[in-house]
């Protein structure tokens, strides 16, 4: 059977030059009548695909013509219709934020990766987090904090020195950005039905701002984030090299 194939690209000289060479191997659809997704660019443009095609059928395989290529599966021209139909499928569910601003206005967003606070000043933030309704910490002093999922757990969160998660664990990652106080607090591995909220205390002085996957959210107030089951993510990679193996590799490197 031959699969009808979109390819989408980043506007990387590099990456626009690899989808010319494949549609004219492959031939090219929209990606609403496609049975895959091939994605041409770094991890950035991997998420951005995910997220402009989530409520299609078609799941995603990427290949790398960016920077790191986490996401992505090594670029070949001559072998893609084998590689896609031996391809294993991950389904990662992403996050949903909500944040209100000091304006009172409300903002919303998924996040594949993780949801990161940071400091917008030159003080640190003081921030409150709760739990399904819990305070765990009444004041964290820091540069910020940040809920990632599994897939985004070797994302910035373990720059962050958060833990890497298996990508079938049912796990989130809170990790703390340059602890202040407490000094020693390094974050949680929360179930992933959990509701984490940070409060900013001391808005005015000490402003914060949110971050899903690049989307900005400047001075805010407080977000609640929370993973959505109901948005499932279908990724596509090569036999032996899923998401799983890579997660599992990238501790021992």
């Amino acid at each position: 059977m031959t699969l009808r194939i979109a390819f989408m690209a980043s506007s990387a000289p590099v990456a626009q030059t690899a989808r010319a060479a494949l549609i004219g191997r492959y031939g090219d659809v929209s990606p609403a009548g496609a049975d895959v997704i091939v994605a041409l660019g770094g991890d950035g443009f991997m998420l951005r695909t995910l997220h402009a095609t989530q409520e299609l059928a078609a799941p995603v395989y990427g290949m790398n013509r960016g920077t790191i290529g986490f996401l992505m599966n090594d670029y070949s021209e001559t072998d893609l219709m084998d590689r896609l139909k031996a391809a294993e499928e991950a389904v990662i569910n992403p996050l949903s934020m909500q944040a209100v601003d000091q304006s009172g206005q409300l903002h919303r967003a998924l996040a594949i990766n993780e949801v990161s606070l940071l400091r917008a000043g030159p003080q640190a933030a003081k921030l409150k987090i709760t739990v399904d309704g819990r305070v765990r910490l009444a004041e964290l002093v820091c540069d910020g904090a940040l809920l990632a999922t599994p897939a985004g757990s070797t994302a910035y969160n373990y720059s962050a020195h958060g833990p890497i998660l298996p990508i079938e664990s049912d796990v989130l990652a809170l990790t703390a950005i340059a602890a202040f106080r407490p000094r020693r607090w390094r974050g949680a591995l929360l179930p992933k039905t959990a509701e984490v909220r940070f409060d900013v205390l001391e808005a005015d002085k000490r402003p914060v701002m949110a971050d899903a996957d690049s989307i900005s959210i400047m001075e805010i107030d407080w977000v609640s984030i929370r993973s959505d089951p109901s948005i499932q993510h279908r990724i596509m990679f090569d036999p032996g090299h899923g998401l799983e193996e890579r997660l599992i590799s990238e501790q021992f490197t």
